[in-house]
């Protein structure tokens, strides 16, 4: 009866998907209908490791896996920032740091006009790798729950993997400290029941000013709020609130020449306004800031998205499978300059500028120098002799 089940389940789900897939690239219905029955069951066993059912393949939890990373939890502060993602080669892309521009004559009466070399290099940079633990679904639950386990589980990985690689891009896109062409700006306004300035209209003109002053084009400017500076904006005066405030969306409109929008995830500054680390955990007295950017200064890459699965039937002792994905994607600007910051002060702490911004490592390194202390370790420590071994004539 249970192998009945399972087969009429993974046969009206490839069917399910053989419609979907069908409808997608233009084909009739019936076709991809039938297509999706006949041919798991023509290929029978040869089925890649990690099926969730007989003749549901792994790449068809994978695809619904991507599906659901490009239209799940939002980020919409990301829409708009150019795509590297055609230049991923073996989660690696190679951006070309093209330099300055080449200068330009005015009313120019002397020839021949000076030749001006403009200098290029290769800046290859690691994608992140996001890993979901391996979550497991045993038998006795496929056939007790009510619900569909794996797709639910699909879902669940997906959000994780959402909610952790957007909330590193967020600290990718603000600022490590005040720099000239990084401005972290302080909060100004009245001191609240915890001792942190609240963030005022002033502020944010002042971050617009830094922009104005580095001459980034008013296009494309973005400033994406934290809670903290959301609800301070709201409490200001009722003018504010019906200028900038959509009663009916419940968020904040675009002013002063930014983009704006609001992210519960923003990243950590210490109360001297430096960014605290991405895997550090923040103080006490660390307070989440607003970031901002302009956008064609910054890119994203999306890279591979693969699913492993290990089936229950080849482990007889639980009776369970078990599951996880691995993500890569990267948002970071192209340099170091054109984004900013506002961050929570306490009124006394002294500003700390031009910080040395620590290196951060991604996965390409981290698997380089990975490799590279095995290697060095089985030369420092090499296979023992084996007794039983023939001696060479």
């Amino acid at each position: 009866m249970n192998s009945i089940l399972k087969f009429v389940c993974g046969t009206l789900f490839n069917v399910l998907m053989g419609v979907v897939l069908a409808s997608l690239v233009g084909v009739t219905p019936a076709i991809g209908a039938v297509a999706g029955a006949v041919v798991p069951a023509v290929l029978g066993n040869f089925m890649p490791a990690g099926a969730a059912f007989e003749g549901v393949y792994t790449e068809v939890w994978t695809g619904e896996l991507i599906k659901r990373l490009n239209a799940g939890l939002k980020a919409d502060w990301l829409n708009g920032i150019p795509d590297y993602s055609a230049k991923v080669d073996n989660e690696v892309i190679h951006l070309v740091d093209v330099g300055g521009d080449p200068d330009v004559l005015v009313n120019n009466t002397t020839y021949p006009i000076p030749i001006q070399d403009l200098t290029e290099s290769d800046v290859p940079v690691g994608l992140d790798k996001f890993q979901t633990k391996a979550t497991r679904v045993t038998d006795d639950q496929l056939y007790a729950l009510s619900f569909d386990k794996y797709s639910a589980d699909v879902e669940r990985h997906g959000n994780a993997i959402l909610t952790v690689k957007y909330k590193k891009a967020a600290h990718a896109l603000a600022p490590y400290s005040h720099t000239d062409k990084t401005p972290v700006i302080a909060t100004s306004g009245a001191t609240d029941e915890s001792g942190r300035k609240k963030l005022t209209v002033k502020d944010i003109i002042a971050l617009k000013r830094a922009y104005d002053n580095m001459e980034v084009p008013e296009d494309g400017r973005v400033l994406v709020l934290c809670p903290d500076h959301v609800n301070d904006l709201l409490e200001a005066d009722q003018s504010f609130k019906d200028k900038y405030y959509n009663y009916t969306s419940g968020k904040l409109l675009n002013m002063f020449g930014f983009e704006v929008y609001t992210y519960v995830n923003c990243p950590y500054y210490t109360k001297a306004g430096v960014k605290v680390p991405y895997n550090a955990t923040p103080a006490a007295t660390d307070l989440k800031g607003s970031f901002s950017f302009y956008r064609p200064r910054m890119f994203k890459a999306q890279g591979s998205t693969k699913m492993y699965y290990s089936e229950a039937r080849t482990n007889p002792t639980t009776q369970e499978s078990l599951v996880n994905f691995r993500h890569h994607y990267i948002v970071l600007p192209k340099k170091l300059e054109a984004f900013g910051a506002i961050y929570s002060w306490d009124g006394a702490t002294a500003q700390s500028k031009d910080q040395a911004v620590p290196a951060e490592k991604r996965w390409a390194q981290v698997r380089r120098e990975a490799a590279a202390a095995a290697a060095n370790a089985a030369a420092d420590n090499p296979a023992p002799d084996d007794p039983n071994s023939e001696l060479e004539a």
